[in-house]
């Protein structure tokens, strides 16, 4: 029997985003469950006093469990979903892990989110977010995808700030152990685990990451942040053929 599919989308996004993998997953994996959630303080999910990784996790539990799923799932995450997915995976059963486009250690991104706290505490909070969304590639999305981009989303401060806490408040070392710890339950455990990178990932990273878990499998996508927007085709195969893969 498949896996089950847990689908959870990226940082101000919402669960419409799927909608053109569900599609092709309708075609290629008929039959297959599929359950695409809003992360807490998004879509129709209740906002919350704090999203820190470890209760937006335990959030997600309640209702994969509610859900009735036949069998542990397979989660799929994009964007800070992946480090979520990640996290999850290192809590809960979990068949298999495919982070989409998602490097799990701060790095660049680390130092510009902390630089720019007092902006995201001011009113120019929108002006950070919308450099972020410049980096994503969305110009080349076309037809529903550029759509669904560009209006399946509801940046808020608080959503910003209370996903990036832990980036902003604790350091890169710690954040490290935090990542590797969560990797070796993961292995632990047997649980799979993909990552889906737009480009080629640095040589150091790489390292890091299949030292950290070997049986990691890294898949290059070519293209934008929106590798489910982008390539919904080429997804929905991958997907599949997780499904009959041990």
């Amino acid at each position: 029997m498949s896996s089950p599919l847990v689908l959870l989308h990226g940082l101000t996004f919402d669960r419409r985003h799927w909608e053109p993998l569900r599609r092709r997953l309708a075609v290629v994996d008929p039959g297959r469950e599929v359950l695409a959630l809003d992360l807490p303080g998004h879509g129709d999910a209740p906002s919350r006093a704090s999203y820190r990784l470890a209760e937006v996790a335990e959030v997600l539990h309640s209702q994969i469990a509610a859900a009735g799923l036949t069998e542990p799932p397979t989660v799929v995450g994009h964007s800070v979903s992946g480090i979520i997915a990640t996290a999850y995976a290192a809590r809960y059963p979990t068949r298999t892990v495919v982070n989409l486009d998602q490097i799990l250690l701060p790095g660049p991104f680390g130092a510009i989110v902390r630089a720019a706290e007092p902006e995201l505490r001011g009113p120019g909070w929108r002006a950070v977010w919308e450099r972020m969304v410049a980096g994503m590639g969305i110009e080349a999305l076309e037809g529903e995808a550029r759509q669904l981009a560009e209006t399946a989303t509801d940046p808020r401060p608080d959503l910003l700030l209370g996903y990036w806490d832990e980036v902003m408040h604790r350091t890169d070392q710690q954040l490290r152990a935090d990542r590797e710890a969560d990797l070796r339950s993961i292995g632990e455990r047997g649980t799979g685990y993909r990552w889906v990178t737009a480009a080629e990932p640095p040589a150091a990273y790489v390292d890091w990451l299949t030292a950290a878990l070997p049986t990691t499998v890294v898949t290059v996508l070519p293209g934008s942040h929106l590798p489910h927007l982008e390539h919904p085709d080429e997804l929905a195969l991958l997907l599949s053929r997780l499904a009959i893969e041990p």
